[in-house]
């Protein structure tokens, strides 16, 4: 899986591409990242790539120019890349949606910033919005290292599939419970089933947990 991200502070991104399941994914080459500073495609010697919105109000807006011709330069390589814009008006991102993005090649996000952008670009630019919740953050980079994490997760190698597959949110249910060393504290122990043996009956007890899990904290769920 490719990603290329348009950022105005593609510093950020170290937090995921230094450390963690997303730098090991890197270093085996089974993603890449490639982050694009939007600055790079001003055409002013200030480097500026945002103007005041017509209409007035608080705020710079992202001109459309810098964005297009950073997308352009993306698609000479990966011309079939997936272009997503960050945005809290997008779909909601849940399970399916990054099971349906992982079967991708490449995907392209573009991060907002103040006001967010040119309306134009999403008209004509964009192939869908993506939110990560309803709620607004500072700009679309933590949003996008959000969506590389889960999609990756999905990846064969990444984590290993068995893994993955048992994730929350997978068959609308959450995940069981989970335990460890030592096998008493503080007077708990470790459910018996667990130190059975009998992995039939472990798991039939993790997927009963999981209904269970999932009736007390996230009902909703369950009619999906």
């Amino acid at each position: 899986m490719k990603f290329d991200i348009i950022t105005l502070f593609p510093e950020m991104f170290s937090a995921i591409k230094e450390e963690g399941v997303i730098a090991r994914a890197m270093k085996k080459s089974l993603i890449s990242i490639k982050t694009w500073q939007l600055r790079d495609f001003s055409s002013n010697k200030y480097k500026n790539v945002d103007e005041k919105p017509y209409g007035g109000g608080a705020g710079m807006v992202i001109q459309v120019k810098p964005i297009r011709d950073c997308i352009s330069k993306i698609k000479q390589s990966s011309p079939n890349t997936r272009v997503i814009y960050l945005s809290p008006q997008g779909k909601k991102l849940e399970q399916k949606l990054v099971e349906e993005l992982a079967t991708l090649e490449s995907i392209t996000m573009l991060c907002g910033r103040y006001e967010g952008i040119d309306e134009r670009v999403i008209e004509n630019d964009i192939d869908f919005e993506i939110s990560i919740g309803d709620y607004v953050i500072s700009g679309g980079e933590l949003a996008a290292m959000v969506v590389i994490d889960a999609i990756s997760r999905r990846l064969p190698g990444v984590l290993g599939n068995e893994v993955s597959l048992k994730d929350s949110f997978t068959d609308n249910l959450l995940d069981c419970p989970h335990y460890t060393r030592p096998e008493v504290i503080d007077g708990q122990t470790v459910p018996e089933v667990l130190l059975s043996g009998n992995q039939a009956k472990i798991n039939a007890w993790r997927k009963e947990q999981s209904i269970k899990k999932t009736k007390q904290k996230r009902p909703d769920l369950l009619v999906k």
